[in-house]
């Protein structure tokens, strides 16, 4: 029986966020301030933002993912993700990586995203 290493069982597929960071509030409110272009919600409440790590150094790693990875803008969006935080006050260093593990859906969305799509 070989058991893969980066994928133990009952192991979340998305790494924990740093929220008890005195900037999260702060970085999330930044990466609300980004939406994808075809859906007029931001992208933490769609759910495209799986991670927010933040170091005692204030460096910023962001996991996100996309609605579908042929999305057009998806060359374009980690950058503007990087852009919002970086201009914060106190931020050291922003890194954006993307993933589509595990995919993005429908519910991963904020009640709030749901209401302004019609979905609730």
């Amino acid at each position: 029986m070989n058991q893969s290493l980066d994928k133990v069982e009952g192991a979340p597929l998305i790494r924990p966020s740093t929220t008890d960071h005195p900037m999260y509030d702060a970085v999330v409110d930044a990466c609300k301030t980004v939406f994808d272009p075809e859906i007029p919600v931001n992208i933490f409440d769609l759910g495209l933002v799986y991670t927010i790590e933040i170091s005692d150094e204030t460096a910023v790693n962001i996991t996100m993912t996309l609605t579908a990875p042929g999305c057009p803008v998806a060359g374009e969006m980690p950058g503007w993700v990087q852009d919002a935080v970086s201009s914060m006050p106190g931020i050291k260093h922003v890194d954006v990586a993307m993933t589509f593990d595990p995919p993005w859906g429908m519910e991963m969305m904020s009640d709030e995203a749901r209401l302004e799509l019609g979905f609730m």
